[in-house]
């Protein structure tokens, strides 16, 4: 059986990618420009949660490549490029009139609402990478979300205060 596995591009961070076991946990790497890659677990009940980020150096990411079998997950990355074509992303600004200056990320609900996932805050010169639900926004901040264009623009309307559900 194959796993699907998600690619998202995340301007200005890299690149990151995510799947969902069997049992129903969702897993991801974000590999960064530079070369450095986090392993990220997600919450089980919050799909936006990010529980656990343990950065890899190339020798640990290159280690663990091989324990679980890179040339596996090179095959099934090689045919996600289709797969991904219908996935947007984009940076959107917390205005400072949002009713979420000053609230968690976890509050927004973005994913179960839209589908949409936060991926990435920008905060002044910072790239905060897969913020977890306690994540707490401030006015100018820019979130970086990824999803079809559907969830993209019901994100947008969370984060300005009007219903994306109607």
């Amino acid at each position: 059986m194959r796993v699907r596995v998600e690619q998202t591009a995340l301007p200005g961070i890299g690149v990151r990618h995510d799947m969902v076991t069997t049992s129903g946990r969702r897993l991801g790497v974000v590999t960064h420009r530079n070369g450095r890659r986090d392993l990220v677990l997600y919450d089980q009940d919050d799909p936006d949660a990010c529980t656990a980020d343990i950065p890899l150096n190339d020798d640990e990411a290159e280690a663990l490549a091989d324990i679980l079998g890179a040339s596996l997950m090179l095959g099934q990355l090689s045919g996600l490029r289709q797969q991904a074509a219908g996935l947007l992303t984009e940076q959107i600004s917390i205005p400072a009139g949002s009713p979420y200056v000053g609230r968690k990320l976890g509050d927004t609900k973005a994913r179960t609402r839209t589908s949409a996932s936060i991926v990435a805050v920008l905060r002044e010169r910072e790239v905060i990478a897969s913020p977890d639900p306690s994540f707490r926004f401030e006015a100018g901040d820019v979130v970086v979300v990824v999803g079809t264009r559907r969830g993209l623009d019901g994100v947008t309307a969370i984060l300005a205060d009007s219903d994306p559900d109607g």
